[in-house]
């Protein structure tokens, strides 16, 4: 009989590791995320109509750009979630390259599309907000022009995923451009302290006092975590329908379909 002693239990890190792996299939996590859809959905709205109303209607002028501020309500979250998305398809581009997880590339062909919305809406909510504030709709300013490369390298990650859609390499070289691409994020946070910029530094961070009021702050916070929230929404969502029509075929859609056909 062999020496049951000598056996080694899986440490804490594997059974975390494979309890992973049990939710990252497309069927797991179709079933695991597709009722979270309604409920962020309703959060979101909550908190981008409170913000907004807040932020538009309610909170003062600012005492030198007076209401043109204003637009940093859609500036700073699409902005900041630009910024964050294409981090997360640099993180997802690792996880499907490594571990050959195919929702991670599922879930970043899904992502790649809001990106780029959200940093075309920056790029141009940031021109119409220099107008008034520099004299000029553009200047090849350094954090301008590096989320002008953003906005690109979003086109890039598009473009590849749907050249190689019915190829054995569909997702690989939109990850290896996500990851290369990644080393644009640090200039565009960084540009304004590494050079001689016009634009402005962060409006507020984790680690320091904001910079304008408390009614100036909150409905541009709450502006930020709603967006956050949407997108989240928004990702999941559109990674269910791409689950649904890669796996089309399989008989749990197919019993998927016919339950919501009841």
């Amino acid at each position: 009989m062999p020496n049951l002693n000598n056996v080694s239990s899986p440490s804490l890190w594997q059974r975390i590791w494979q309890g992973f792996l049990t939710t990252v299939g497309t069927k797991q996590f179709f079933r695991i995320f597709a009722p979270w859809v309604k409920w962020l959905a309703i959060l979101a709205s909550i908190f981008l109509v409170i913000g907004s109303v807040w932020g538009l209607a309610f909170a003062p002028p600012d005492y030198l750009q007076g209401n043109s501020y204003r637009i940093i309500f859609i500036h700073v979250p699409a902005a900041s979630l630009a910024i964050s998305i294409y981090f997360a398809l640099a993180v997802l581009g690792v996880i499907f390259l490594v571990w050959k997880i195919k929702t991670a590339s599922l879930v970043a062909q899904a992502l790649a599309p809001l990106g780029f919305l959200l940093c075309v809406i920056s790029l141009i909510t940031g021109s119409i907000w220099a107008k008034p504030t520099w004299g000029t709709y553009w200047v090849w300013d350094a954090r301008l022009t590096s989320m002008l490369i953003l906005a690109f390298l979003y086109a890039g990650v598009m473009a590849l995923f749907a050249a190689f859609e019915h190829t054995a390499n569909r997702g690989k070289a939109a990850a290896i451009l996500s990851i290369v691409g990644a080393v644009n994020l640090p200039i565009i946070k960084y540009s304004v302290q590494w050079w001689n910029t016009l634009h402005q530094g962060s409006t507020f961070t984790l680690t320091a006092a904001p910079k304008m009021s408390a009614d100036m702050w909150m409905p541009l916070l709450l502006m930020v975590v709603g967006s956050y929230l949407l997108v989240a929404t928004l990702a999941i969502y559109r990674t269910n329908t791409l689950i649904l029509y890669r796996d089309q075929g399989k008989a749990w859609v197919k019993e998927y379909i016919r339950g919501q056909n009841k």
